[in-house]
């Protein structure tokens, strides 16, 4: 004779430390947004050049993701991304261009990442040394 027991709450919900979920994956329905770097230095960079660095992420929640919208602390900087949903266990990128025109100097530009996340908000940040002259 087997005897199996579950663990149900009294509005009949299974207990939440129940393991039957995937490791690393959302139990409750969500989608959860997981960048491989939120960070990136260009380190010095010509003055007038257009520098590009590509974001990885993936989706480690149980629904399908959408990033709704990614924006910049200034003009100078123009984040580029999919808007088709990515589905669970899978991946996309964030691409972020620096137009280095006009800029001199420490630069650190912050973007803002809007999804429907459980996090809904991420910010990823890029740096770069503007200078007039590289030797």
């Amino acid at each position: 004779m087997i005897t199996a027991f579950v663990a149900i709450d009294c509005t009949g919900r299974k207990n939440e430390n129940d393991s039957s979920s995937p490791a690393g994956f959302s139990a409750d329905g969500k989608a959860e947004i997981s960048f491989r770097e939120y960070e990136h230095d260009f380190g010095k960079v010509a003055e007038g050049e257009k520098i590009a660095y590509v974001f990885t992420f993936e989706n480690s929640g149980t629904t399908d993701l959408v990033i709704k919208s990614a924006s910049s602390t200034c003009g100078c900087t123009v984040p580029k991304y999919d808007t088709r949903p990515v589905s669970p266990g899978k991946g996309g990128n964030l691409e972020v261009v620096f137009d280095t025109s006009g800029r001199s100097g420490q630069q650190t530009k912050t973007i803002t990442v809007k999804s429907n996340a459980s996090k809904p908000v991420v910010l990823l940040k890029i740096t770069a040394e503007v200078v007039t002259n590289i030797n």
